[in-house]
Parts: C-alpha cells; structure tokens; sequence
C-alpha cells in the first residue's frame, strides 16, 4: 500500500530523491510515535512510543505503561495493539485483515516478545528509531522478524532523537525501581 502511494510521485523513482522522501514521509508518522514517547518520559516509564497507521490514517496508539501499571507486558506496541483491537470492535472490522495492511512506527526497535506479537498477528509493515541493544527481536540481540518475511521492516527512522530520549531516561532515577536497584552516588 505505501509503495503505491510513494511510487504515485515521480520524483520518488529517483534513488537519491526518493531515499529522502521516504524518509520525510516516515518522519511524519514518527513524530506522533515521539510524541507518545515524550508522554511515557514525563511519567517516568522507558521513552518508547508508537503508531498504527492505516490508509494514511493514525488508528491506534500507545506508550510504555510498565511502571504505572505495574505490568512488565504493557509495552508501547503491546498497548497500541489493544487500541488497535477496540477500533476494530468499534468499526467492526477484521483485525486480521485489517493488520496485513498497517504499518506500525516505534521509536526503539521492539523487544523480542513484541515482535512476535506483531508477527504473529501479521504486521504489514514495521518503522523504527534506533536499535535496542538489550532486548531486541529484529536483529540486535536475536533475529525473530526473520521469521515474519511478510513483514517489511525499516529501521533507522529518526535513530538519533530515540537514542536521546533513551539517554535522558537512563540519565534520571526511575523512582519505580524496587530499594536495591536504586542508582548511588
């Protein structure tokens, strides 16, 4: 679907041309992504953000909720998804159908249990910031997307700004974490 839209401009069949309207077209969408992971920072959970786009249209939404919640699962994409879910309720639409033709934006690439949920539920399409080093299922530490070849991923979207997001996060104290994990001086 994105390939037809980007393709519809015949500026994007040049190489050079269409590398950089990609990826202003992607960063359009990331910067709602970076929004929710602004939202997470200022409530003191990991800066991760993320969006569904489908038809040129954000449906769903979510942040990192692990803290408030109390719920190590409840990851950016793992709660857009259940937004996701309740559009689909709402319209009464197939998420089944509907997923193989969305694509998600995330600031960080997803973890490995997040990526299987995406895979397993047939993304179309995954954008990410930077990479995560510590957790990641779509080539830093385990390589899980190459499971889902049905899923197009492009990475390096925006990289930089997820990376200082992460930064400022990781700079702070997180005043969830339990006594003994708490940062001395």
């Amino acid at each position: 679907m994105y390939k037809d839209l980007l393709a519809e401009n015949d500026d994007l069949n040049n190489e050079e041309d269409g590398r950089s309207k990609k990826s202003s077209y992607y960063e359009s969408w990331m910067k709602t992504a970076f929004d929710k992971a602004q939202e997470a920072l200022s409530k003191g959970e990991v800066p991760v953000g993320c969006v569904i786009v489908y038809n040129d249209e954000i449906i769903a939404s979510g942040r990192n909720t692990v803290n408030e919640t109390k719920n190590a699962t409840r990851h950016a994409e793992i709660n857009a998804l259940d937004a996701l879910f309740e559009y689909c309720n709402i319209k009464h639409l197939s998420y089944e159908d509907l997923l193989k033709d969305c694509s998600l934006y995330v600031t960080v690439e997803p973890c490995i249990m997040c990526i299987e949920a995406l895979g397993n539920l047939k993304l179309g399409k995954l954008i990410f910031g930077c990479s995560n080093d510590r957790f990641g299922g779509c080539g830093s530490v385990v390589d899980r997307h190459l499971e889902y070849r049905y899923m197009e991923i492009v990475k390096d979207i925006q990289k930089e700004k997820a990376i200082e997001l992460l930064k400022r996060f990781y700079k702070g104290e997180n005043p969830n974490a339990p006594t003994c994990k708490k940062k001395t001086n």
